[in-house]
């Protein structure tokens, strides 16, 4: 059992009946001085509307360690990830039983109250995710990929609060889809992820993000 196994039993048990194998979600991960250090550095960053081909989302981000370009379906270099985060994933890294230089991207993400993610699967260049969250709160909602047909609703919800921290491996990452609810409060996610050669050869590409609202 690795470290995250023995230190999340409570959790699982305590995580919706639906939420997918492979999703793992722990309260009180940052301290809140932890997280008013992490915020007053982000306050100090150049965020910009994130793209997706023509076009911008309303969310703002910046990446570091690698730059998805959806226009070409390509993943460029960025700025490496800069030191301020080095104890974030290093925390990570102990969480997870995963190296630390393992997590070679990252992403700071802003929503502004009313800011959604659409439905979607991280690019398969990417393997583990694990998931920061400051500030407001979050819905993260997850349903089965491909999803069946007229079941474009969500399976399952979970709440993220501030402070928490989630981790998407396995039968989760490739098999399941999540998005985000409109946020009511300001929120910021820092998203650290490993690299892979690719999605398993029966896993297709995932589908674009959006902002565009969804009936549910």
């Amino acid at each position: 059992m690795d470290r995250l196994d023995q230190a999340d039993q409570i959790e699982l048990f305590a995580l919706p009946p639906a939420v997918p194998h492979g999703f793992v979600y722990r309260a009180d991960f940052l301290s809140a001085t932890d997280e008013s250090e992490l915020l007053q550095t982000i306050s100090t960053l150049p965020l910009e509307g994130a793209s997706y081909k023509q076009w911008t989302a309303k969310r703002r981000i910046i990446s570091y360690g690698g730059r998805y370009d959806f226009s070409y379906n390509r993943l460029h270099p960025a700025e490496a990830i800069p030191p301020f985060l080095d104890p974030l994933r290093r925390q990570i890294s102990e969480w997870t039983g995963v190296p630390a230089s393992d997590f070679k991207h990252a992403l700071i993400a802003e929503y502004r109250p009313g800011t959604q993610l659409g439905w979607h699967r991280d690019v398969p260049e990417f393997e583990i995710v694990v998931g920061v969250s400051l500030m407001g709160p979050a819905r993260m909602r997850f349903r089965p990929y491909p999803p069946s047909k007229g079941g474009a609703r969500a399976t399952s919800f979970l709440e993220l609060h501030s402070r928490s921290a989630y981790s998407i491996r396995g039968v989760a990452r490739w098999q399941w889809q999540h998005a985000i609810s409109p946020t009511k409060a300001l929120r910021y996610a820092i998203t650290f992820r490993t690299l892979t050669g690719g999605a398993p050869a029966e896993v297709p590409l995932h589908r674009r993000p959006t902002d565009a609202a969804e009936p549910e």
